[in-house]
């Protein structure tokens, strides 16, 4: 009986101890953080080519720079780190819009080039969901990619 009584409070036990481990933490996202060499130039051309309003720097430490991406979202600028970083167009974050094409024209006319995922300049990309797509860089070389909603 004793060994009976054990062996159902093992199984207890371990389906106890499987629920804790199967619980979920319910994350958001919240930041991306971009290390820039310079941290006024970086904020100007985020402010300027994707109209993003800066927002107020909590850390209070110079050399950072927090920018809104709405929603509760938050673009975060540092140049006070000084390691070098290295960047592919594998690390990229991407943004969407309902006016794709009225932000190519704006590429455009700001002379920034963009191109497809493999590297056409000045190239598309339709995925082949309808989205459409395309990666430029920042001044210190991060890729952005814009995409379409979904083609209704």
């Amino acid at each position: 009986m004793k060994k009976i009584c054990f062996l159902l409070l093992s199984f207890i036990f371990a389906g106890f101890l499987q629920a804790q481990g199967a619980s979920t933490f319910n994350f958001t996202f919240n930041h991306i953080a971009l290390s820039v060499k310079d941290v006024d130039r970086s904020a100007d051309f985020y402010k300027k080519v994707l109209k993003l309003n800066e927002i107020t720097n909590k850390t209070k430490i110079d050399g950072i720079r927090w920018l809104s991406l709405g929603e509760g979202k938050e673009l975060h600028l540092i140049s006070i780190l000084k390691e070098s970083v290295t960047i592919n167009k594998a690390l990229h974050f991407a943004l969407t819009t309902s006016d794709f094409d009225s932000f190519i024209k704006v590429l455009d006319e700001m002379k920034i080039s963009y191109s497809d995922w493999p590297g056409t300049p000045q190239k598309i990309n339709i995925r082949a969901d309808g989205i459409k797509q395309i990666f430029f860089q920042d001044p210190d070389g991060y890729w952005i990619e814009l995409n379409s909603v979904a083609q209704k």
